[in-house]
């Protein structure tokens, strides 16, 4: 099931935060070989978690993560605005209806990393539809463009950085419904299975401010 959790809610969670944390140290810094901070409990973090952001995280059968992402306003400090302003080519955003999307990973463990990413790229979607957002923005390598795509969901793009692999660019997604519904039938799940599991973490009306 898709869970959306701010970063105070995830002790509530154990085993789902610790295994979440220890599979982005093994996708950023064992495999992608990222410069990133892994502590002695092999749990990867950065400045951006302690200001409690919001986790979409697929969570399996028994409770261990099978994927996750982060969202943050852009009214706030976000990654993209303090390291990655070079390709934002109108400066960078502060938008209520934009929220940075981050740390997009996929266990290493997963049975299927292509539906995995399916469902992520679904509860992305079904976040910015509930909260009533206009887009996401995040930032991505030459290697997830083949990815968005096989998704059916492509940014727009903002700027770019390098060439070939080891392009880095920003892009904006767009959120509506018409994505939303398309994204379910690629996860191979309704609709209202997704809103399900949205109103399982907020309700109906849910709150966009991060608490």
């Amino acid at each position: 099931m898709i869970r959306y959790l701010y970063g105070h809610q995830l002790n509530n969670f154990p085993i789902l935060k610790e295994t979440m944390l220890r599979d982005r140290a093994t996708q950023f810094k064992d495999r992608l070989k990222w410069e990133v901070t892994v502590d002695e409990h092999g749990f990867e973090q950065d400045q951006y978690d302690p200001i409690n952001p919001l986790y979409v995280i697929w969570q399996n059968r028994f409770g261990t993560h099978g994927g996750s992402m982060r969202f943050l306003p852009t009214l706030g400090d976000t990654m993209v605005n303090d390291h990655f302003s070079h390709l934002l080519r109108d400066g960078p955003v502060a938008d209520p209806q934009i929220w940075e999307t981050t740390r997009f990973c996929v266990s290493p463990g997963a049975a299927d990393s292509s539906r995995v990413a399916s469902l992520l790229m679904l509860a992305g979607a079904q976040l910015g539809v509930g909260f009533g957002l206009t887009h996401a923005i995040g930032v991505f390598d030459a290697r997830m463009v083949r990815i968005y795509r096989k998704l059916g969901w492509q940014p727009d793009v903002l700027g770019t950085d390098g060439v070939g692999r080891d392009a880095i660019s920003a892009g904006l997604w767009k959120f509506d419904i018409e994505t939303l519904s398309d994204l379910a039938e690629k996860a191979n799940v309704s609709p209202d299975l997704s809103q399900v599991w949205f109103e399982q973490s907020f309700g109906r009306t849910p709150k966009t401010k991060v608490a």
